[in-house]
């Protein structure tokens, strides 16, 4: 026959935000004499509700049961009452013993009136405490689309489907169009989706706020969604801002194949803030960036939650040649060939240019190193490089080749596809 004590104990391990189950386990467990496991369980219902009577006398009633002598039987004591002293004190004068000492300690539990000006005081101290440690930094952005090389005709559909209804927002009420939206980047890993997300708040004049999963992820229950609550609630108080969920397959990954309350918890927190009844998202516009969309839960791409998905492409030969001659440009060079190198790299994304270059600039370092005197980085330099580093999206492109052909039946990645065709890779 199964203990019912253990029975309880697993089925509040598959349900811990039950609170009707926690207080049960706790009773059960003060009545077998573990008052401290007891207490331990009815303090977590006590944290997320204060007011809960019966999680409260479970945590009385294993304290005071703690607090007597082993081998006697406790007396029954009327609730908040302190128990009565034993017999074998009789001979104490309590009194005198009370008045000797300057310092009397207070009772374990209280019952205080708490006046209006005091629950004011209270609540302007735990605001304070939340805000003392910022879950995100929040930063004004100065890069604009046009810092963005290339890409144009990404940036022209996120200026039309996303800015310029931003930017007009009388034009934009007269349609029943609200001032807040939700935007999905996607598209191969080291592509630039993080800078085009800081382009968007520069071009919005708009406070930009980044969030991973370290960010919001916390090991202690209910913990991760109040974080999710304080980065919007943060975003809502300086707005126009934009709040940026970098790898948000990971943050909102799918409920369905997620065994830990956790991260479904966290899911369900996002939607609630950023279309539930009581959410205010005038001016906050959340962005976010994945790599894999198809791991995104379905829910939160539906519409009013990040209802607009725009591939970002590996860079194209404008965008090429823009991001060599960034991380060229404060090294010494000589007879760079930037057309040869455009060519040589199509299917490059921006992370292996970056690269490609650094390993460049370590074999023109080395040799200066030997010899004594700087030498510029070469054409030589570049081909050498371009040996040893070599195109990293593969893998992504594979992945994207087989959700193209079987999981695009809803047509949100028309714009994939496209590319697809357009490369040859379908």
């Amino acid at each position: 026959m199964t203990d019912p004590l253990s029975a309880l104990e697993a089925a509040v391990q598959a349900l811990p935000d039950d609170r009707t189950l926690r207080v049960r386990y706790a009773e059960l467990l003060a009545d077998a004499g573990r008052h401290g496991e007891a207490i331990e369980q009815a303090s977590v219902v006590l944290r997320e509700a204060p007011e809960d009577d019966a999680a409260t006398a479970v945590v009385r009633r294993a304290a005071l049961a703690a607090a007597e002598p082993p081998g006697s039987t406790p007396a029954a004591v009327p609730a908040g009452a302190p128990p009565a002293p034993s017999d074998r004190h009789e001979d104490i004068d309590w009194s005198e013993l009370e008045a000797s000492i300057a310092n009397p300690t207070e009772p374990p539990f209280v019952e205080r009136v708490v006046a209006e000006h005091d629950e004011e005081l209270v609540a302007e101290a735990a605001e304070t405490a939340e805000d003392a440690d910022p879950v995100a930094e929040l930063r004004r952005e100065t890069v604009r689309l046009a810092d963005v090389g290339g890409l144009e005709v990404v940036k022209r559909r996120i200026d039309e489907s996303f800015l310029q209804p931003m930017a007009h927002p009388e034009i934009a009420a007269a349609f029943g169009k609200k001032l807040r939206g939700g935007l999905l980047l996607y598209g191969p890993p080291g592509c630039g989706k993080t800078f085009l997300a800081r382009a968007i708040a520069g071009e919005l004049g708009a406070h930009f706020i980044s969030v991973t999963l370290s960010d919001v992820l916390d090991r202690f229950i209910g913990e991760s969604e109040k974080n999710i609550h304080r980065v919007f609630r943060t975003a809502r108080e300086h707005a126009p801002a934009v709040l940026f969920f970098d790898e948000m397959d990971a943050i909102g990954a799918k409920r369905s194949g997620n065994t830990f309350s956790s991260f479904r918890n966290v899911v369900n927190q996002i939607l609630v803030e950023m279309d539930g009844v009581d959410s205010q998202n005038d001016g906050v516009y959340v962005l976010a960036a994945t790599n894999h969309p198809w791991e995104v839960d379905a829910a939160l791409k539906r519409p009013g939650r990040f209802d607009r998905m725009v591939l970002v492409r590996p860079p194209d030969d404008d965008a090429r040649e823009a991001i060599l001659r960034v991380h060229l440009r404060r090294r010494p060079i000589e007879g760079i060939d930037l057309g040869d190198l455009v060519r040589r790299t199509k299917g490059f994304s921006g992370a292996d240019l970056e690269h490609l270059v650094t390993t460049a600039a370590e074999k023109a370092m080395t040799e200066s190193i030997r010899t004594g005197s700087v030498r510029p980085m070469r054409m030589d330099d570049m081909r050498a490089a371009l040996k040893e580093v070599k195109p990293s999206i593969g893998p992504w492109v594979q992945t994207a080749r087989n959700v193209a052909e079987y999981s695009n039946g809803s047509g949100e990645y028309d714009d994939m596809v496209e590319w697809l065709r357009e490369e040859k890779q379908l």
